[in-house]
């Protein structure tokens, strides 16, 4: 056999897990020794996420009680879904209190303005605020997104307004495994214990290459591997964010354009049953209460494709 050692710029490099997750079969990857991480094989993640969120809004209007989402970006289809559910429902979103989960930034550090328009702020208020019925919108003090004046301070106000953490934090990982931006190898994060490693908050973080790579393949930066228009830097909340809330649901669904093609085939394998480490950064999900949905075509087996060629 022709054996090598991966890249450098690869985050996590074990050969014996890496070929073990490789090989999980379709029937077993709904198993896991920790059985409050229940793994869900589903034909799409699309409809649960707007379903859950749809539910747990009205519940908040229903019983006047305080919701606290920690929420993706840029996710326009998702979102334009869940405010034409609460306008035809009539739902007040009086309690809902929204966090954006992340936010690009310069090489400087500064967090990219409310009107960028590769901008995850910018994306969810057009295409979730701005869509919900302007007398069913929370009101817009309740809507929470990274900006140079609250970067030290974001956990903290997720924690002060959810009263230990947030209600339920959505997401859904990238190549290097993150969440959120929550990259491998950054020296913001770096790679302590991972009891350490959960204490960590919100902060400003230098992007793995594979991440600016990987997002130079998304709709806002035109799906042309145009890298140089990827933001070398960007906020993102903590692992303390992800442990302290109270319900995580985490979606492993994106392919290139709706193709066979993914990035997420193999960081899926590893984040649902490789090691926990900060390598892996969504693998700290394995310690939690968590609900991951995987769609059956990230869940196919994959190999060698002789003839594809590129």
């Amino acid at each position: 056999m022709f054996k090598f050692d991966p890249a450098p710029f690869v985050p996590y490099k074990n050969r014996e897990v890496l070929e073990r997750c490789r090989n999980i079969k379709r029937e077993d990857m709904e198993k896991h020794p920790n059985p409050n991480f229940r793994i869900h094989i589903v034909p799409s993640c699309e409809g649960i996420w707007v379903g859950d969120m749809v539910t747990r809004i009205m519940r908040s209007d229903i019983l006047n009680e305080k919701c606290v989402m920690i929420l993706p970006n840029p996710c326009p289809t998702i979102y334009l879904a869940v405010a034409e559910s609460i306008n035809k429902l009539n739902i007040n979103c009086r309690n809902l209190h929204i966090f954006m989960m992340d936010e690009w930034a310069d090489q400087d550090g500064n967090i990219a303005p409310l009107d960028y328009p590769a901008g995850f702020a910018h994306s969810n208020m057009t295409y979730f605020y701005m869509a919900i019925r302007e007398d069913l919108r929370p009101p817009l003090s309740q809507v929470h997104y990274p900006t140079n004046e609250n970067v030290d301070c974001y956990s903290d106000m997720i924690e002060e307004c959810g009263d230990g953490g947030a209600d339920i934090c959505y997401s859904g990982p990238g190549w290097t495994g993150h969440i959120a931006f929550i990259d491998p190898c950054t020296p913001e994060f770096g790679c302590p214990p991972i009891e350490e490693y959960l204490q960590m908050s919100a902060r400003i973080v230098t992007l793995n290459p594979m991440t600016v790579m990987q997002n130079s393949l998304h709709g806002c930066f035109g799906c042309s591997g145009d890298i140089a228009k990827v933001p070398p830097k960007a906020f993102t909340i903590g692992p303390r964010d992800v442990k302290n809330s109270k319900n995580r649901l985490e979606m492993h669904d994106l392919t290139t354009m709706g193709t066979y093609s993914s990035w997420i085939r193999m960081t899926s394998r590893l984040i649902l049953y490789g090691e926990v480490t900060p390598l892996v950064p969504s693998s700290m999900l394995q310690l939690m209460d968590t609900d991951v949905y995987v769609t059956e075509e990230i869940a196919k087996p994959f190999g060698c494709m002789e003839l594809v060629g590129y």
